[in-house]
């Protein structure tokens, strides 16, 4: 016996014939909409079963958008994303009186009739001329579920959204063309799970799964008669009938539904007329979307690794094919964050900066040798309220970051490094007077040379502060004539031929400024450029490029599959020995230096100190062989200078690298070092030079941004005002000056343009 068609045994061009006959004949509605007067109709009927032909014979479900889900790198979750929340199940996974109440309340004859419900135009039309208008439409539950792929498949696209719910009569005829294929393709079963997936159900809840958590905090499987009823009775107009905004308007709706099921005897009248008298029971459950819902402070984090997805052109060629799959979703995202880590760094932010200080703070650790990101995070929370911001202070501009902040003195090392491998002895001395005009000419990467036109100076913190410098104590002290003498010997473009493979690129994406000024911070960067750079000292010169997604499956229908994600990509930076020799300067600093404060005891570590021109920011960076991190603090505005300033509430008439910054860093790599091997750094050794007569080493302090009486204030454009130093040695007030416009400074307010770098 041939297989009977589910319209009736006819082909699908006589089912239009007969629909269209019908329509036009009643001359009202056609599938739920007004048509045309019946001369227009007339007309417009003559051509539509030739056009119906020609419809192509290819619709397709589309992949419907789902939740992502972010996790860390122990599989705890971070946050939820989704540009619709939804998740997908099977029919048998949903209540069995959801699945009735839905058919008895948008098609009680689904189950009786094909794709299209003749029976039900006829009522709906003459339902609609007894009313003078459209009171009523016919669509069946496949017809609706065709209308949904085509909304489903405009996402968020406004045109195409309204393209694809407009009442005209071609789009009804290639919607009954494709339910008619529906029918014969699926059947009722699928048909009806695919409807429930798709439905929009109000309150940002996008199938049954989801109306279900939303509403009462339960799964589909689990609602009961008047549950399933009330998110049935939602569908048809999800604002009028939204129960937790209008409880009264949404009960109507749902005894309505519930008396629909007693007529076509899905349930007793007895059992309609009880459930009508219970309350609506609701146990809402806000939406979670989005970063902002992150845990453990992630929520910066979690923006990052948004913004790695859509730029990485690993997820697709063009940034619209990468946002395609990002808000199909459907995603668990892996990352490599350390839950350990993440707590530890927010709880020594919270510890030491408020998020209502005049003044921020931004914390970054990474792996050396890996490149990935284990903690992230601010003291400003994600978020749109007071003293929040949805800006990354730890990344670059073009991943959702400002335009950076001056490293100061943090930059030093990476001068160090450039020297050492180009040749230069760690022992190598330099006259380092206190006070001294920019050498003259200076080669840069083009061939030509930097020349001091303007006669610009520096100078060290106080007049005690002069040499003869070897480097190591030149780098303890952080000591602005050392290093700029030392950059005058060895150029400008090996140093910032270093910078680019220790990835210590400005954060606005613009080119290294080709001055002298550079070995004393005046570029701006990320915490997480910096975290990464000294990350390579770290692991003994190799370089990795930062990553935060360790890997990727989509479920897609009812099936995973794994995505292809971003590698960290390594490659040697410096020498095993040059690294091995700035750890050896390093661990100076943190032991006998300006970062004694960011000392981490017994366990060996390595770091510098910065403070900017005019204490616009202060930084410490450091690490250990298993961590490295970057900790900054200042106004991402730059308008406010960390002079007669409270932070955390503690008073502070200066704020210098190792004494804010550094402690922050101290508390945050104990607390995400504990459990972890103390491995120690491979040192060199470096001979302490012959000492220099006449020098009071008392005067001038080695901790806590003493370094700056050194050089800690590169590229000043004030005229030097703060020039010379009050306080004594442990905290120098930087000092040297420069001439409007010597360094080239930004206008956008993020960031800092006076240079300057301090310990």
């Amino acid at each position: 016996m041939p297989k009977k068609r589910s319209g009736g045994g006819l082909s699908p061009t006589q089912q239009a014939a007969k629909f269209l006959g019908v329509s036009v004949l009643a001359g009202a509605v056609m599938a739920g909409i007004a048509l045309p007067a019946a001369g227009a109709l007339g007309l417009a009927a003559k051509g539509s079963v030739k056009g119906f032909d020609e419809i192509p014979d290819n619709l397709k479900s589309p992949s419907l958008s789902q939740r992502t889900t972010i996790l860390d790198n122990n599989g705890g979750q971070i946050a939820t994303v989704y540009s619709r929340d939804r998740t997908i199940i099977d029919l048998k996974d949903m209540s069995p009186y959801m699945q009735k109440a839905i058919v008895a309340i948008e098609d009680s004859r689904y189950y009786e009739h094909g794709a299209v419900d003749l029976k039900g135009i006829l009522r709906a039309v003459n339902q609609n001329a007894q009313n003078g208008g459209v009171a009523q439409g016919a669509s069946t539950l496949t017809q609706q579920l065709v209308k949904n792929y085509f909304v489903e498949e405009a996402g968020d696209d406004p045109t195409k959204v309204a393209e694809a719910t407009q009442q005209t009569l071609g789009r009804k005829i290639r919607e009954l063309k494709y339910a008619i294929q529906l029918e014969e393709k699926l059947g009722k079963k699928k048909i009806l799970e695919n409807y429930l997936n798709i439905t929009f159900f109000g309150e940002q809840a996008y199938g049954v799964e989801a109306a279900a958590h939303r509403y009462f905090s339960k799964p589909a499987k689990k609602l009961n008669l008047q549950e399933s009823a009330l998110l049935a009775g939602i569908v048809q107009s999800p604002s009028r009938y939204d129960p937790v905004n209008d409880e009264a308007e949404a009960t109507k709706r749902r005894n309505t539904v519930l008396q629909r099921m007693a007529e076509v005897h899905d349930i007793s009248q007895q059992e309609a007329d009880a459930a009508k008298e219970k309350p609506l029971g609701l146990h809402v459950s806000k939406p979670k979307n989005g970063c902002i819902t992150a845990v453990k402070g992630a929520g910066f984090f979690c923006d990052y690794v948004r913004e790695v997805f859509l730029s990485d052109p690993v997820f697709g060629k063009t940034k619209e094919a990468r946002a395609k799959v990002w808000n199909q979703g459907g995603l668990t995202i892996r990352t490599t964050l350390d839950p350990q880590a993440q707590r530890s760094a927010q709880a020594s932010i919270k510890d030491h900066v408020n998020k209502s200080d005049d003044v921020a703070t931004a914390a970054t650790v990474v792996e050396p040798g890996t490149g990935k990101i284990l903690a992230m995070g601010q003291s400003r929370p994600y978020g749109f309220g007071k003293h929040e911001t949805q800006i990354n202070l730890s990344v670059n501009k073009d991943m959702g970051g400002g335009a950076g902040y001056q490293p100061g003195s943090t930059f030093k090392p990476i001068v160090a490094a450039a020297a050492i491998e180009g040749g230069k002895s760690a022992t190598q001395q330099y006259s380092s007077p206190y006070q001294m005009e920019y050498p003259s000419p200076i080669s840069v990467c083009d061939g030509k040379s930097w020349v001091n036109t303007e006669g610009s100076d520096l100078s060290n913190e106080n007049e005690s502060e002069h040499g003869p410098y070897g480097m190591k104590e030149a780098t303890a002290k952080s000591v602005n004539t050392y290093y700029v003498q030392l950059i005058s010997d060895i150029g400008i473009c090996p140093v910032t031929e270093m910078a680019a493979k220790l990835g210590a690129d400005r954060a606005d994406g613009r080119k290294m400024d080709q001055a002298p000024s550079i070995a004393l911070g005046t570029q701006e960067m990320s915490p997480l450029t910096m975290a990464n750079a000294y990350a390579t000292f770290a692991s003994r010169g190799m370089y990795c490029t930062p990553i935060a997604i360790d890997s990727i499956s989509q479920k897609v229908g009812g099936a995973k599959k794994s995505l292809e994600v971003p590698k960290s990509t390594c490659s040697r930076a410096m020498s095993e020995t040059t690294a091995d020799t700035v750890s050896t300067l390093l661990k100076g600093v943190v032991e006998d230096g300006t970062g004694q404060q960011a000392g981490l005891g017994s366990r060996p570590s390595a770091g510098k100190t910065g403070t900017t021109d005019s204490r616009y920011a202060a930084w410490f960076v450091g690490y250990t062989p298993n961590m490295a991190g970057a900790v900054w603090v200042g106004d991402p505005t730059h308008k406010r200078r960390m002079v007669d300033i409270t932070i955390g509430g503690v008073y502070r008439p200066k704020v210098y690298g190792g004494e804010v910054p550094g402690p922050i860093w101290r508390d945050m790599m104990t607390g995400a070092l504990e459990g972890k091997p103390a491995l120690d750094f491979n040192l060199v050794n470096i001979p302490d030079p012959e000492k220099h007569k006449g020098r009071d080493d008392g005067d001038n302090g080695d901790h806590n941004g003493n370094g700056n009486g050194n050089g800690d204030n590169g590229g000043r454009t004030d005229g030097g005002t703060d020039g010379g130093t009050t306080d004594g040695g442990n905290f120098p007030t930087p000092g040297f000056s420069l001439p409007d416009g010597f360094i080239q400074g930004q206008s956008n307010g993020g960031n800092g343009n006076n240079g300057g770098n301090g310990p």
